[in-house]
């Protein structure tokens, strides 16, 4: 007899070394229902679900699909078991078509009859509600189109139970709708949907159930109908968490940056920066959305002199001083003129962190360039990382462990603590949260506006839209390289943010 139950896991556990990823997780999956799976930065969700889709496999423990035993050693194996998971960083050939890489690595007749594949993706898409063209070239493609083609390669497969990590992360409040209606759609067919995510907004919108995760063990599974956030959030945490983020007015704001009409060019020859032109003021946080890749990363390396800029000019204006230039100057002429700018990268052991070297060393590199005091007096830096440790709950041995070896979420910690520490006037933050817990999260959220309180001027690059609105005072969007608009985010919807995300804006908002 069929089970209803598309996945059960009996007493689950992974380690990798000493760490002890998932401890004896017991965890059922239904047919036709969306599942998500909450928990903290290293609570061991990933790891899970790649164990159900063959990415790793467990020490111990049995999983069934539809009632039966199964052994999953690799992808291989999960395929014929009906098991696909869409991973955040896409698996894509950006030179081949969608038919193309939707059938890649598919036994089959030595010549490919792509009609007959196009017609089949076409009857998928229908299906459940699906846009994309079968022809069209990735690179071609927006970041949603590509998500679409790695949902339709797994369904194309025989997938009757998707995993999806972090499904929305880079998608606009639109296509995040028209996503939610196709994973519904795929629920009314009978389908298992299992969701990874952060945003609890969005997981009380679409799932049926709520699993819940904590330190690598399975706290409990709840209907979402009986969920709010501040309850799922206890059941992540273990406590309490306050979740309000306490937005302030702008006292007196003063003008400390302006970027008038810059533009920059990557190697390539492609344009990253199209006459971008805003105002940056102290005592305010001003947020920048957008998809990933639409000029977000290249507007803030321009500002910190680690993107040369083609055209355009930037001005910092220090308190009581006279504006300074920094178009064409480079990070290290930036800090030799006393320019006080606290860079949090994307990238952050390649740009912002040492990986080998331990945080004190790390909490060094900010002021080496002083002189010999660098080389005698830990002490300071010491002090630093003692208290980074203890305020944002850095999860170390110590602080004379590598940094590299410490978890991505905790990593990230270690440099936002870093930077907010320098004193900076300007302090601009890229995706600040990204890989962080909702605790530690809102640790960073109270501390930016701190910062604010204190007349910093603040520039932050997120993707939750969410947090994005009540977090700054204003709000710029960009598409394509170009700034599209810049909204008030006390009135702003997250409609109005999406529509002009996806448009190629041409005014000079400044």
């Amino acid at each position: 007899m069929k089970s209803d139950c598309a996945i059960e896991l009996r007493n689950i556990t992974k380690r990798f070394g000493k760490v002890v990823a998932n401890d004896g997780i017991n965890l059922s999956i239904r047919s036709g229902e969306i599942l998500a799976i909450l928990g903290e930065n290293g609570s061991g969700k990933t790891t899970l679900m790649n164990m159900i889709s063959g990415i790793y496999y467990p020490d111990e423990g049995e999983i069934f699909v539809q009632g039966e035993p199964v052994t999953i050693r690799s992808p291989r194996d999960a395929f014929p078991l009906g098991i696909g998971m869409i991973h955040q960083h896409f698996k894509l050939v950006d030179v081949l078509t969608a038919a193309e890489n939707i059938v890649l690595g598919l036994p089959g007749p030595t010549r490919l009859d792509i009609a007959k594949v196009a017609t089949k993706i076409n009857q998928l898409t229908h299906k459940y509600g699906f846009e994309l063209d079968p022809f069209k070239k990735i690179y071609e493609m927006s970041v949603s189109e590509k998500q679409t083609v790695e949902i339709v390669k797994m369904l194309y497969r025989g997938a009757k139970i998707l995993i999806l990590d972090e499904p929305t992360a880079v998608l606009t409040p639109q296509e995040t709708e028209r996503l939610f209606d196709v994973l519904r759609n795929m629920r009314a067919d009978g389908n298992a949907i299992v969701i990874i995510t952060h945003k609890l907004n969005e997981v009380l919108e679409l799932s049926d159930r709520v699993a819940v995760l904590r330190k690598g063990k399975y706290i409990g599974t709840v209907n979402t109908a009986e969920a709010t956030v501040a309850s799922l959030t206890e059941m992540m945490v273990g406590k309490r968490v306050e979740l309000n983020i306490e937005r302030s007015e702008p006292v007196n704001p003063v003008k400390r940056l302006e970027m008038k009409d810059v533009s920059c060019v990557n190697p390539e020859g492609v344009i990253t920066l199209n006459h971008a032109s805003f105002t940056l003021n102290g005592g305010e946080i001003l947020g920048i959305a957008g998809v990933a890749g639409s000029g977000q990363r290249e507007l803030l390396e321009a500002i910190a002199g680690l993107t040369p800029v083609e055209s355009g000019e930037i001005e910092y204006y220090p308190p009581e001083r006279q504006a300074q230039d920094l178009t064409k100057l480079s990070a290290v002429e930036i800090n030799h003129l006393g320019v006080k700018l606290s860079f949090v990268p994307e990238d952050r052991l390649g740009m912002g962190l040492v990986g080998p070297m331990d945080m004190v060393d790390n909490m060094m590199i900010r002021s080496y360039r002083k002189g010999g005091s660098f080389w005698v007096d830990r002490r300071s830096p010491r002090t630093l990382a003692e208290h980074i440790i203890s305020e944002l709950e850095v999860s170390t041995p110590g602080v004379s462990t590598p940094v590299g070896k410490l978890s991505g979420g905790n990593v990230q910690k270690v440099l936002v603590g870093r930077e907010i520490a320098s004193n900076p006037i300007v302090l601009m933050v890229a995706y600040p949260v990204r890989g962080l817990d909702i605790n530690s999260s809102y640790t960073i959220y109270h501390l930016l506006n701190e910062q604010k309180r204190h007349g910093v001027a603040v520039l932050c690059v997120g993707e939750d839209l969410d947090v994005l609105l009540d977090l700054c005072d204003r709000i710029l969007v960009m598409c394509g390289g170009r700034i599209t608009g810049v909204v008030d985010a006390r009135t702003a919807t997250k409609e109005e943010i999406g529509m002009l995300m996806m448009q190629d804006g041409r005014s000079d908002n400044r």
